[in-house]
């Protein structure tokens, strides 16, 4: 099903406003937990859920800039602002698992009973079920609205329910065994964990706004051209793609045969550009860059009936990420297969007439 841009913004505010309001109940639930029982492994949990809140907050402020259209000064849109909130998320993550770690080893180090303990263990089995139910929904739309900061959330309230997963076992053998130096040592793993998922948030968050390479997205556009493919349109190179939170942004340059007039080549572009702004939605801004053949792409150019050619045609090379991506004309590209034998990227299909 393909959804349109104002379904997509009015799933994400929905999904990130239930998750706030979601949190902000479950928080003082987990903290009333923590009250009665004094168990610093439900301390660890409580505090993962301030950042819940907190996150949410500002992930829900996020979305509404997001989702504002380009201006005079921010003319590639708002898009970033999620990758920014991400990367807050992230931080606020890395800030709790040591205030974690604090309050481990504080109980690691004296241990003491933990009164009201089952009552306890009830309450976090409930909040734990709700919070799976909440992650694996926000996971759900943030893919199918091609939301980073959904994405982030879910996955971090999923790591909630990780984590009070591993509080309920460890408190269940405390009340079994009265070993009350479990709830330090299991407030010390949690700590561990949720400081690794905050790095990668973090990590993640700052290949975006630096505007790393994306492979699932290049490999999409290569199956698409190779999908599409027309004689007429000899090579594509200089691929360049990158997100702005829901848009994407393409450019690059295609050699077309260099007898075609202004207006014929102007046809071939837009036909390309349309190909590619369908496949997303019309959530994309695309560039493309004109190159006229020259001599040396003959042997590659599958163009037969052309006046221009100056030596036969013998091959076509395959349209992938590696290829895609370089920089020069296809033959200049060629010239470069003995040098890397058996490199993906200078695969070629046989042209040549039996």
């Amino acid at each position: 099903m393909v959804y349109s841009e104002k379904d997509q913004l009015r799933s994400r505010l929905i999904a990130i406003s239930l998750s706030f309001l979601v949190g902000m109940t479950l928080m003082g639930v987990k903290f009333y937990a923590y009250r009665i029982t004094g168990s610093s492994a439900i301390l660890s949990d409580a505090l993962e859920s301030i950042i819940n809140v907190v996150a949410s907050a500002f992930a829900l402020g996020s979305i509404l800039l997001a989702a504002k259209p380009p201006d005079e000064s921010h003319p590639y849109g708002h898009g970033k602002i999620e990758y920014f909130s991400a990367g807050f998320e992230g931080a606020m993550i890395v800030f709790a698992a040591l205030g974690i770690f604090k309050a481990g080893f504080s109980h690691l180090l004296n241990p003491r009973p933990l009164p009201n303990l089952q009552e306890g263990l009830f309450i976090l089995m409930g909040t734990g079920i709700i919070n799976l139910a909440l992650g694996l929904g926000l996971v759900r739309v943030g893919k199918r609205t091609n939301s980073l900061i959904l994405t982030a959330d879910g996955k971090h309230i999923l790591t909630d329910v990780y984590t009070s997963g591993g509080v309920l076992l460890g408190l269940f053998l405390v009340q079994l065994t009265d070993w009350y130096w479990l709830d330090g040592t299991i407030a010390c793993l949690i700590g561990l964990n949720i400081l690794v998922t905050g790095g990668n948030l973090v990590r993640q968050s700052f290949a975006r706004l630096m505007d790393a390479s994306e492979p699932v997205l290049l490999n999409a556009l290569s199956q698409l051209f190779t999908e599409h493919r027309k004689d007429i349109w000899i090579d594509i190179h200089q691929l360049r793609a990158w997100r702005s939170g829901n848009f994407v942004h393409i450019d690059l340059h295609l050699i077309l045969p260099r007898d075609l007039t202004l207006e014929e080549s102007h046809h071939e572009a837009k036909e390309l550009e349309k190909i590619i702004k369908d496949s997303f939605n019309g959530q994309a801004g695309v560039l493309i860059h004109m190159d006229p053949c020259v001599d040396k792409d003959c042997p590659v150019c599958s163009r037969h009936l052309c006046e221009l050619r100056k030596r036969e045609s013998q091959c076509q090379m395959l349209w992938n990420v590696d290829t895609l991506i370089m920089n020069g004309g296809v033959g200049e590209r060629l010239q470069e297969l003995p040098k890397k034998p058996g490199t993906t990227g200078y695969k070629v299909k046989n042209l040549k007439k039996t």
